[in-house]
C-alpha cells in the first residue's frame, strides 16, 4: 500500500497521468501484453476465415465459441489492460507469476461473459427463430441493440464504470490484496469492472456481426479509446454517436453499410464446417 501512495503522488484525479509514465518503465510487461493480443488477432483471423459474418451467425458449439471468444477478447482487451498492469507489475517488482495471474483473472470474467451471451443467444434463437429472421425482426432487433448500446453509453452507470477503469490507482489502491491468490482475485475484480463499462459495446457487436473481423477492430478502437485515450468521456460520447449512425443505416439502407454483412444476401457466407 505505501507503494501506491508513492506512486499517486499530485494526482489526486487518479487518472491515466501516472500510469502512462509507470508503463514506459515497465516496457517489458506491455510488450507483452501487446504481443499476446497481436498473436490473438492473428489466431481469430485464421479460426474466423471463410466464416458469415453477418448478425445471427451460427455460433457453433459451445467449447468451440468459448475457446474462440476468449482469444478474441485477449486480441480485444489486453491492449486496454497494459496501464493497469503496468503500475501492478511495478508494484509487485515484475513478479511474473502474479502479473499472469491477474491477467488470467482479468480475462476469465470475459470469458465467462461469454458463455452467457451465447446461452442468451442460443435461448433466443430457439423460442424466436422465425421472428428474428433478418426480413422479419431481425433487422429491428439489431438497431434496437446498437440503440441501447448507444444509450448505456450516456449513463451515469456508464460514467462511473469508465471512470474506475481510467483510474488504475485508484483500483489497486481499493483492492489491493497480497499474495498469488490476490492476484487472480485482483483480476477478478478489475474484469468485473471492465465487464461494467464495455458490454453495451460487445452486445453492439452481437447485433453487427460478432464473427465478423471488421466489427471487431471497431468495438477494439472504441474500447480503447475510452479506456486510455486522452480524453476518456468524450470518447463515450463519440461511441454513442457512432453507434446511433450504425442503427440508422441498419434500418434504412444495411446494404449500403461498408462491412456489413445482410443475412440472405449474396455476399453472405456459410459458417465453416470446423464450427460443428
Amino acid at each position: 500500500m505505501g507503494a501506491i501512495q508513492g506512486f499517486r503522488g499530485d494526482s489526486e484525479q487518479d487518472g491515466l497521468t501516472v500510469p502512462l509514465t509507470v508503463m514506459r518503465t515497465e516496457l517489458g510487461i506491455v510488450a507483452v501484453l501487446l504481443a499476446a493480443a497481436g498473436l490473438a488477432w492473428f489466431s481469430t483471423v485464421d479460426r474466423m476465415a471463410g466464416m458469415n459474418a453477418g448478425p445471427g451467425t451460427d455460433l457453433g458449439a459451445l467449447g468451440w465459441f468459448t475457446g474462440v471468444w476468449a482469444v478474441m477478447m485477449a486480441a480485444m482487451m489486453l491492449p486496454s489492460l497494459a496501464p493497469t498492469a503496468a503500475v501492478y507489475a511495478a508494484l509487485v517488482r515484475r513478479e511474473p507469476s502474479r502479473v499472469l495471474l491477474f491477467a488470467g483473472g482479468y480475462l476469465l470474467v470475459w470469458s465467462a461473459a461469454g458463455v452467457l451471451a451465447y446461452g442468451l443467444f442460443e435461448l433466443g434463437k430457439s423460442l424466436f427463430s422465425s421472428a428474428l429472421e433478418w426480413h422479419s425482426g431481425g433487422r429491428w432487433l439489431a438497431a434496437g441493440v446498437l440503440l441501447l448500446a448507444a444509450l448505456y453509453q450516456l449513463t451515469p452507470f456508464k460514467r462511473a464504470f469508465l471512470t474506475r477503469c481510467r483510474s488504475p490507482l485508484r483500483f489497486l489502491h481499493v483492492s489491493w490484496r497480497e499474495d498469488r491468490l490476490g492476484a487472480f482475485v485482483m483480476g477478478l475484480r478489475n474484469g468485473g469492472w471492465c465487464l461494467g463499462c464495455s458490454w453495451a459495446l460487445m452486445a453492439a457487436l452481437f447485433a453487427l456481426g460478432v464473427m465478423s473481423l471488421t466489427w471487431m477492430a471497431l468495438i477494439a478502437v472504441l474500447v480503447a479509446l475510452e479506456k486510455v485515450g486522452p480524453w476518456g468521456h468524450a470518447a463515450k460520447v463519440a461511441s454513442a454517436a457512432v453507434l446511433v449512425v450504425l442503427a440508422v443505416t441498419i434500418l434504412t439502407v444495411p446494404h449500403e453499410l461498408p462491412g456489413f454483412v445482410v443475412p440472405g444476401s449474396p455476399g453472405s457466407m456459410h459458417a465453416m464446417k470446423a464450427m460443428g
